[in-house]
């Protein structure tokens, strides 16, 4: 009968939740750590410190088996007790087994992964390993590891943070803590700043050692198709402002034309006209104007395909990018120069400072640096496909500590977006009418300001959170659950704060409850199913009621730009605009699945690439780190220009001669990786012209790129060799400034779409294919 039991458990878990591992193994110990709870009751706070010592004691060997899992989700349910006022429930222990053990653990919102993660970290960071708890943005990392700190403290574990208002020696003890909790991005550029370093004594992260990624969909997922890029100033830049305003003028349709998926944009013949005419009649595709048809491609793009509001704000006097993800403005990021000058130019401001890129890194590279990762969010099946392939990570779903009983309603589609919009704001009205909360998940920042000034004129008050005001979301969403309360917020993905019925302090829970608790409104589908989901999980937290329902419109952005031929006969209600013929819904359903295919294979794509260059950056951050580390660069140099180092030993000293060598030399091999960097984005960008010569662009990739590589060791030395032998010796020492080596007096970081079959030729050799596919046929 037991048997049977077991077998049926197995066959539901395949049917409910493929590619997720067995909890089994960890169930089995829950009733152990229960037996556990008197004894540790009994103790002290110094005792159960002690007892959590001992533990450490007995795993210095690095082992983590059955009894050492009980003994420590026993102590991390008490130190929890004490210092959170809250017994962990069995099913956050199973997520921190399942934390311990490396997988990624799937967990509904509102049922506690931050306590789970911090009790998986405490425990490895008993095991004696450093930990760094990755999370979606800044916000979060400093209020998990604040939340957290007392049971950190009662366990023996030291705890610290990182987010961009740090210095230095403020970073450098956060990472020296156990577990240190940090955005993706700022752990990221932490990793960039070390490798640009002369000085052994301004590095501020040790080896890295475990990860755990909060949020994990959003992170090793979403933001994988974004690199971490650094940055360095060069000068101040140049806006061509009178392209720009020629630009101004041109419309679309007329001047240039765009493609349905709004990723590349061209000029007609009249455009063109027009544009050389402005431009004192130059011939834009002779040889002389090729300078001036790059300046005038990227003030289109940034005027025809980036909108204001949707993929930047403009803020304090500069354009703040936004964050499409996560719907919130991207600190320090920006596009690359040309695009980001001629943002500016549109907008009228002035010009931010030119740079060079200075090296890279992608989330899948930088998460490839940890040998243990574990990860923890609440919609991890949908990608565990990918979670397997880029990370070789298995999902564990963690079951809900109290059954979830939110009603969701089928989507309701319109014929255009103005009808859904009517209906959208129809919706609310009737929902607030009756005391319920509502949540409205919006695509972007625009269309929340707009939505929220129709309920304005409605006679609807609501609270907006977007990019413009995400410092406040705490506040705001915390509140989300209040009686009558209508919050109109961007992406709710990775904002991390549970929404109480009732408020804050729960204090109108009950009120709240019997009338059905939150209602969740989507504007739109998102371009994913799990961000679909992260915005229903809003509602029916722990057991909570709640309900939430979709808007959709064939006219959508994800519809347009991802399946739009759409079947004929679809017909929509002539009053409402609704429709409700079943074929509309499988087209939206199928829209999202392409979304979802592209930014897979983008992924993808990037990785493809990356890997080799991940491999030589790291062949070539060990040569890098012997030279900071060791005399090597003397010593090169010596045999170089034997008499230069002798010269130079005996007027400056041994001691100061090693380092000059070595700035001398890390300053060289910097900026010729930079340079291979920039060499390697310009085969990207031309290699599609591979395909049409039959070769596989990737193989083509591979071929530039390495031998290009070798070089940089080589050409260091000799340039290091020249530079010595060119600076001169001053009463303070060594100019070396005079001579050239100068690190940039400021870094940001860029924001790049990282797709090499992306660009303007590939698209038109798509569509060439495509003409000649049709031909055929």
């Amino acid at each position: 009968m037991a048997l049977m039991s077991r077998v049926g458990k197995r066959l539901r878990r395949i049917i409910q939740r493929p590619a997720s591992v067995e909890l089994t193994r960890y169930e089995a110990l829950l009733p152990a750590v229960e037996k556990r709870e008197p004894e540790l009751e009994k103790l002290s706070d110094p005792e159960l410190t002690e007892a959590a010592a001992a533990l450490r004691e007995s795993m210095r060997d690095g082992s983590f088996g059955d009894a050492e899992l009980v003994e420590l989700c026993a102590l991390g349910r008490e130190a929890a007790r004490r210092g959170l006022g809250e017994r962990a429930f069995d099913v956050q222990l199973l997520g921190t087994m399942g934390l311990l053990t490396g997988h990624v653990v799937q967990m509904q919102t509102g049922e506690g992964k931050t306590l789970a993660g911090a009790l998986a970290a405490a425990g490895y960071a008993l095991q004696g390993k450093r930990v760094h708890v990755i999370s979606v943005n800044d916000y979060l990392a400093r209020r998990d590891a604040e939340w957290m700190r007392p049971v950190y403290d009662l366990l023996g574990v030291s705890v610290g943070w990182v987010e961009p208002a740090l210095d230095t020696e403020e970073r450098r003890a956060a990472y020296a803590a156990e577990v240190c909790y940090g955005a993706v991005s700022e752990v990221g550029f932490d990793v960039l700043r070390d490798r640009l370093v002369t000085d052994i004594a301004d590095l501020v992260q040790p080896e890295p050692e475990v990860a755990i990624v909060d949020e994990a969909d959003s992170v090793l997922v979403d933001e994988a198709r974004v690199p971490l890029v650094m940055a360095g100033s060069v000068d101040a830049g140049i806006a061509d402002t009178e392209v720009a305003n020629i630009v101004r003028r041109l419309r679309l349709g007329l001047h240039y034309e765009t493609d349905p998926d709004g990723r590349n944009v061209w000029l007609t013949s009249a455009g063109a006209s027009v544009v050389e005419k402005a431009l004192g009649g130059i011939d834009l595709y002779g040889e002389d104007g090729s300078e001036r048809l790059a300046a005038v491609n990227v003030a289109l793009h940034a005027h025809a395909l980036l909108t204001r509001d949707v993929d930047y704000l403009v803020r304090d006097g500069k354009v703040q990018l936004i964050n499409a993800s996560r719907g919130r403005v991207a600190e320090l990021q920006r596009w690359p120069d040309g695009l980001q000058a001629a943002v500016e130019a549109k907008e009228q401001l002035a010009p931010s400072d030119h740079g060079e890129i200075l090296d890279s890194i992608t989330v899948q590279a930088l998460i490839a640096r940890y040998p243990q990762v574990a990860g923890m969010t609440g919609t991890a099946v949908a990608v565990a496909e990918q979670l397997r392939e880029f990370y070789r990570l298995e999902v564990a779903v963690i079951p809900p500590n109290t059954p979830n009983v939110r009603e969701d309603a089928p989507d309701r589609i319109y014929a255009s977006p103005g009808h859904k919009l009517r209906a959208i704001v129809e919706e609310i009205r009737e929902v607030h009418d009756s005391g319920r909360p509502i949540l409205v998940g919006t695509q972007d920042v625009a269309e929340s300001e707009e939505l929220a000034d129709k309920l304005a004129k409605a006679g609807l008050p609501c609270v907006v959170l977007n990019a413009r005001n995400d410092a406040e979301e705490a506040a705001i969403i915390a509140e989300a659950g209040t009686y009558q309360r209508i919050t109109v917020s961007t992406q709710m993905a990775g904002r991390g704060t549970d929404i109480r019925l009732g408020g804050a302090d729960g204090g109108d829970r009950e009120r709240v409850a019997e009338l059905g608790g939150l209602h969740v409104i989507g504007t739109a589908r998102y371009p994913s199913s799990r961000l679909d989901d992260q915005l229903r999980g809003r509602a029916g937290r722990q057991g909570d009621p709640g309900s939430s329902v979709f808007f959709a419109s064939l006219n959508d952005e994800l519809v347009l730009a991802n399946a739009p031929d759409v079947p004929e006969g679809i017909e929509a209600d002539p009053e409402s605009g609704e429709i409700t013929d079943p074929a509309a819904q499988r087209q939206i359903n199928h829209a999202q699945r392409v979304a979802e295919g592209v930014d897979l294979e983008i992924h993808r794509n990037t990785w493809r690439y990356t890997r080799l260059i991940e491999h030589q950056r790291a062949e070539l951050l060990t040569w890098r780190d012997e030279v900071l580390r060791t005399e090597k660069a003397k010593e090169l140099l010596a045999e170089a220009e034997p008499t230069r180092v002798t010269e130079l030993t005996e007027a400056l000293g041994a001691e100061k001669v090693a380092r000059v060598c070595r700035e001398i030399m890390l300053f060289h091999l910097d900026q010729l990786w930079a340079d291979h960097l920039a060499f390697l984005t310009d085969v990207r960008e031309t290699i599609h012209l591979r395909a049409m010569a039959r070769e596989q662009p990737l193989d083509e990739f591979h071929r530039a790129a390495i031998p290009e590589f070798h070089k940089i060791r080589g050409e260091a030395e000799k340039r290091s060799a020249k530079t010595l032998v060119e600076a001169e010796i001053t009463g303070e020492g060594i100019d070396l400034a005079a001579a050239g080596v100068r690190r940039p007096t400021s870094t940001w970081t860029y924001l790049v779409q990282d797709n090499p079959f992306d660009s303007d030729a590939e698209q038109a050799l798509k569509k060439v294919r495509g003409l000649l596919r049709k031909k055929r046929s």
